[in-house]
């Protein structure tokens, strides 16, 4: 397969777009953000990389928490408003409600599917303009719509997706195959 080269560019498949949220002096603020990812299992540990320039990379030290909330597809509008408006001018946390649970700093949105509440465990800077905070998962709450069999149903929770390669948002496609399942019957000499 012939291939073309794009030198060092942040290009991964599929990339998940959450809202990041702080509550700080009395303010709630919720920040688009696509730089995440699950990097521990026990603890569960998240890591979250805002913008060096936006108002939740300032005020996450100060409180030593935020939120991870998981918005659905059809909640891309507001998402991607929360991205391009700043939290240091302007409130978005008008076009939801919001809930707190264990942790002060760390609100949550009561419309999105999955919320995770997170303690800062660790920063650390991954270049001169990226700052990474990693997260330890304290509490996960799900809308009982998005469940089926008691856990967390992809196919209803409908993540958006980022597209680095074009700056574009997207949905999931179909189910494919179980994990832990499907590669059983790999046989690597049939496979070119």
């Amino acid at each position: 397969m012939e291939k073309k080269t794009f030198g060092s560019k942040p290009i991964l498949f599929p990339m998940p777009t959450v809202l990041v949220g702080t509550a700080f002096r009395g303010k709630i603020n919720y920040m688009t953000v696509a730089y995440v990812g699950i990097v521990g299992n026990d603890p569960a540990l998240i890591a979250i990389s805002p913008g060096k320039q936006s108002y939740t990379h300032d005020v996450i030290p100060q409180i030593g928490a935020f939120s991870v909330n998981i918005p659905s597809a059809s909640q891309v509008e507001a998402t991607d408003w929360c991205g391009i408006a700043s939290g240091k001018g302007v409130d978005k946390s008008g076009w939801c409600q919001t809930f707190f649970g264990q942790l002060p700093g760390a609100p949550l949105i009561q419309q999105c599917p999955i919320n995770l509440e997170c303690k800062l465990v660790h920063t650390f800077a991954a270049s001169q303009v990226d700052i990474v905070f990693i997260g330890e998962i304290i509490q996960v709450h799900v809308s009982l719509d998005c469940l089926t069999d008691g856990r967390p149903d992809i196919a209803k929770v409908r993540p958006i997706l980022y597209g680095t390669a074009d700056d574009s948002y997207w949905e999931l496609g179909p189910f494919l195959a179980k994990a832990f399942q499907v590669g059983k019957y790999f046989d690597q000499k049939d496979k070119g």
